[in-house]
Order: C-alpha cells, then structure tokens, then sequence
C-alpha cells in the first residue's frame, strides 16, 4: 500500500506503527493496559540520557536533561502496538490535556461488544464518562463512550459491528 494516488502523500505510506504516551508510573500504566484493557506486555528499553550533550532534545523534544527511565512496548489485539514511557526532567509538566487543548488526545479501541466493555471496566473501577453514545450523520452505526485510565490519560470505547454509514455510503454503487 502506498500514499494517496495525487503523489501528495508521504511516499510509500502503509499505516500507523504505534502511539507513543507518557505516563507518571510505569508499573501501574503496565498493570492497567495488561489487567485491564488486555494487551500483551512485550518488551522493556531504557534507561536513555545524555548527561552532557543535546541528543534527547535533538532527537527527542525533551529537555536536554531529561532521563527516559524506562518504556514499555505493548501489543492491543492484533495491531495497536504502545510504547509507553516514564521520564524524569526538569520542567516536566503533569496535567492530563482535555481534548479541547493543543495536545488533547484520546487513544479510541475497537470493541465488538460495547456493553460488556463498559461493564468490564465499571467492575474495574475505571471512571467511565457518561453512558454509551449512538453516533449519527456518516458515523451512525457506531457506538462510543470515553473512560480514562488511573493517570487521567483519556481513552474511547467504539463499535460498530454493522459498519458506519459512511462505509455503506461508499459500498453502495452509484
């Protein structure tokens, strides 16, 4: 699979390979998406620093100081693959963004079965937010409900086991 066919599109594009997010704990992130969500741990990396040099601002957008305990990769069903970090650095800020901020974000997993989801993580003690939402307009078919994890970072239940309207839109012919 390449980029778009207009050749506009970032050369030789075939999907998304993982989503990197930093959490407070490690170790209570790791029990969260494993007990909880159901992703399989898979490996560890870290410590990373640059005691004298500008590599972790160079390459990473971080104080040059900054120390990169730790990450995690984690696999989620069969594609999403996380890679999750603790860090310590000077300045390190610690409020969640709402999705409404520059930055806001949300990490949507696909469920086929939205209702034992949302029981599974009410029996968990996760904060659900609000009741399950039934989209309309080209996403009518689908189910959703945001809940957040034990550091405030915010996560989205979705299904759609009939499709979405806009997938039916474009499957009908013309």
């Amino acid at each position: 699979m390449s980029g778009p066919a207009t050749g506009t599109g970032l050369p030789g594009l075939a999907g998304v390979d993982h989503l990197g997010f930093t959490v407070p704990d490690l170790e209570e992130a790791r029990r969260f998406l494993v007990d909880v969500i159901g992703c399989e741990y898979l490996y560890s990396l870290g410590p990373f620093r640059d005691d004298g040099g500008g590599w972790m601002a160079d390459h990473l957008n971080v104080d040059p100081r900054a120390v990169m305990r730790r990450l995690h990769f984690f696999r989620c069903g069969t594609q999403a693959i996380f890679e999750v970090f603790e860090y310590a650095s000077p300045g390190q800020r610690t409020e969640q963004p709402r999705n409404s901020d520059i930055g806001g974000h949300h990490v949507a997993l696909y469920v086929d079965d939205l209702d034992a989801a949302v029981a599974h993580l009410k029996g968990r003690g996760v904060t659900v937010l609000g009741e399950p939402t039934r989209s309309r307009g080209p996403s009518e078919g689908q189910r959703w409900v945001y809940f957040l994890a034990p550091w405030g970072m915010q996560f989205e239940l979705v299904s759609y086991p009939g499709g979405k309207a806009f997938d039916r839109e474009q499957e009908s012919p013309a």
